[in-house]
């Protein structure tokens, strides 16, 4: 009996994640291919799930249907499939899985600029170090690319990547950009809505739920944006993360807009770093404008856009521009999709004059099946305004936008998130000017500390 390693290694799997029959698994134990452990684990201290190591505390009693008794399962990790104390975990036991050495893997043939390759050249140090890295570079800076010199030369070696990220829309975006700089190489795509999730590629890009799924698999990490949501702030991705490298691992961390943990790591030279003021283009980063606006909230609620805000929009500077308008709830989106077709139709047609006016607006949130498409629309410039909330805060790029936040300072709308969502404009050479506005009814500490950090890091581009 024959079972592919690179099928089944690096991970812990249930029984219903391994497609073999009863008989072959049954073999494969015997032969040692696999072991199992149980799914739930008891410790002195109590009960743990060994996906997410969550506690006692995040365990819950269930009767159940599987084995007829009442036991123990975890909440914690139930969107990545239930675990049951009844079940096993079945982890590879069997040869280790030999990846390919590749020679030259890295097709993309663009220039990195001065500071782009310092810290190419410190990533790829680091992944042949097995270390850790901390790659602080601003919006639109180029991270991407900088990470293909370092991915090369680990592929050249025979080692096992992945790139990990806290949202599937950007593992979505990324996945035709890797397969286009790395076209000899196997690059799997792995999050919720993904329809393969074998995760046996040599290059694995995932949302940071997915890490869940392995165990001592990965030669090098990265971890991209780690300051966003969900990734900064819960403990069990954390966990994962450690738990899907190898006992000897690159670990490379990519942000924008580091926490004020990563700062002090920084400050204190605890954490080994590498700083790209710059947009790849060479042009600063723009300054957002604030403007208030009175009964803002009252007005949104109603469905009713700010007159501010359409005061603004008859005088932009480019009303070529597509438009991201930013709201702080899946509710106002959906509140103001009706009004947005009839009050912002005259703008949408100034930007895609040719097109016909039902394809001119949309909206996408995390609430929509659809959004996937919108926002290909979107970037593809099908459509000229979309309506959207923090799924589009960072990781995508579109050529030409001017962007707009309604409610900045909403408590949605951390440092973090305005900073990135400020970022969506000007990052292309051709148009590296584009205009962002915070429309409040209210200054928020946000929304001050966020300017401060943009012009900031514009000040330490001009220096360098």
């Amino acid at each position: 009996m024959e079972l592919d390693p690179k099928r089944y290694a690096g991970k812990r799997l249930l029984r219903r994640e391994i497609p073999l029959s009863s008989t072959t698994l049954r073999k494969a134990l015997q032969n040692e291919h696999f072991k199992q452990i149980p799914a739930i684990r008891k410790e002195k201290s109590g009960s743990y799930c060994n996906r997410c190591n969550a506690a006692q505390s995040l365990l819950q009693m269930i009767s159940c249907q599987i084995c007829g008794s009442i036991h123990l399962y975890c909440r914690n990790c139930i969107q990545m499939g239930r675990v049951s104390a009844c079940e096993y975990f079945y982890e590879w036991a069997g040869t280790a899985p030999e990846w390919p050495r590749h020679t030259k893997p890295c097709a993309w043939e663009g220039e990195l600029t001065l500071h782009q390759q310092a810290a190419a050249d410190a990533i790829e140090q680091a992944m042949k170090q097995s270390g850790k890295l901390l790659v602080h570079a601003v919006c639109g800076a180029g991270k991407t690319e900088m990470l293909f010199q370092g991915i090369a030369s680990a592929l050249e070696n025979g080692k096992r990547i992945c790139l990990a990220t806290p949202r599937a829309d950007v593992v979505r975006e990324l996945l035709p950009r890797f397969q286009q700089a790395f076209p000899q190489v196997a690059v799997q795509a792995l999050h919720g809505g993904s329809p393969d999730k074998t995760g046996d590629g040599q290059l694995i890009l995932a949302t940071t739920h997915q890490l869940l799924r392995f165990y001592h698999a990965f030669d090098v990490l990265i971890i991209d944006e780690i300051d966003a949501f969900p990734y900064h702030a819960d403990p069990m991705l954390h966990i994962a993360s450690e738990k899907a490298k190898k006992p000897r691992c690159a670990s490379i961390f990519l942000t924008a807009t580091p926490r004020l943990k990563e700062r002090r790591q920084i400050a204190a030279n605890t954490l080994p770093h590498v700083f790209v003021p710059l947009r790849f283009h060479g042009q600063p980063l723009p300054v957002p404008i604030v403007k208030m606006c009175f009964g803002l909230r009252k007005q949104l609620k109603k469905g009713d856009f700010p007159k501010g805000f359409i005061k603004w929009l008859h005088k932009r500077r480019n009303p070529s521009r597509q438009l991201l308008v930013f709201l702080p709830t899946v509710v106002l989106a959906d509140t103001l999709q009706a009004e947005a077709q009839r009050t912002l139709h005259p703008f949408a047609q100034k930007i895609l004059s040719q097109k016909q006016a039902e394809t001119l607006i949309s909206t996408a949130h995390a609430a929509d099946k659809d959004r996937e498409e919108k926002i290909q629309a979107f970037r593809n410039r099908e459509t000229a305004i979309i309506l959207t909330t923090t799924i589009l805060e960072r990781g995508v790029t579109f050529p030409s936008v001017d962007v707009a936040i309604l409610d900045a300072g909403h408590d949605v709308f951390d440092e973090a998130a305005l900073v990135q969502i400020a970022g969506r404009a000007g990052r292309s050479p051709a148009d590296p000017t584009g205009e962002v506005v915070f429309f409040h009814e209210g200054r928020s500490d946000a929304m001050d500390k966020a300017i401060q950090a943009i012009q900031g890091m514009n000040r330490r581009a001009k220096r360098l």
